[in-house]
């Protein structure tokens, strides 16, 4: 296992030829919450998905460690089919899919992992619900919960309390530092609120001014609030 489970130099992301982050170099620890903040439009998402591996950089280098199981990713809201005729049990379930392929049922052998899995997250009474009748919070919950069960090392998460009422978005941020804390797993947030940067994380990858750095929590908040051309 390598050092870190991204590293990068001198990379730049965008589309077609049009860069919106060049020269990032970052090198990601294992084991770290670390969320992606700054404006909106600045290119958090695009620098978020070409280090997942959704998006190809459009110059330099990227190397990638992401343990024995590919990495977790929980997009955001807008991007799923607010009709999905699913139930919890079964968005769950899929996390699964890597290892037993598109089946119809679970085998048995993996029953208590999923099990398992909606209990922790306190899912289990609600398994035979339709993802469609969730409320918000539910719904990050049960992606999150799907991540988990893959036995990823590695979770992504593109702004997963947008939307959010403040019970739920305490909910869902509580769950992930858990996760972290507890479980042991890399998290990687793309985040919006000023708010919560402090009690997430010591440090945050700050992305403005066509860059992105890793810098402590409060120089981001400082930025935030007094924008410079400095980071």
């Amino acid at each position: 296992m390598q050092d870190h489970i991204v590293s990068s130099n001198n990379l730049s992301v965008g589309y077609g030829r049009d860069a919106v982050l060049s020269g990032v170099d970052l090198q990601i620890p294992h084991g770290i919450l670390l969320p992606f903040v700054g404006p909106n439009g600045a290119g958090k998402s695009t620098l978020f998905n070409t280090l997942l591996g959704l998006q190809e950089p459009l110059a330099g280098s990227i190397s990638r460690d992401f343990g024995d199981s590919p990495p977790g990713y929980v997009p955001q809201q807008k991007q799923l089919d607010p009709l999905y005729p699913v139930s919890v049990r079964q968005i769950v379930a899929m996390g699964l899919y890597p290892e037993i392929g598109l089946a119809l049922r679970v085998p048995q052998c993996f029953q208590k992992r999923l099990d398992q899995t909606l209990a922790t997250f306190q899912l289990d009474q609600h398994q035979h619900k339709r993802f469609a009748e969730l409320s918000g919070g539910m719904k990050q919950k049960t992606l999150i919960a799907r991540a988990f069960a893959a036995n990823s090392d590695v979770i992504f998460l593109d702004e997963p309390t947008a939307g959010l009422d403040a019970a739920a978005e305490t909910a869902v941020l509580n769950l992930l530092i858990a996760m972290n804390k507890h479980a042991g797993k890399t998290i990687l947030i793309a985040h919006h609120r000023l708010e919560d940067l402090s009690r997430l994380a010591a440090d945050v990858c700050y992305v403005n001014h066509g860059h992105a750095h890793i810098v402590s929590a409060d120089q981001a908040i400082q930025e935030q609030l007094h924008p410079s051309e400095t980071l």
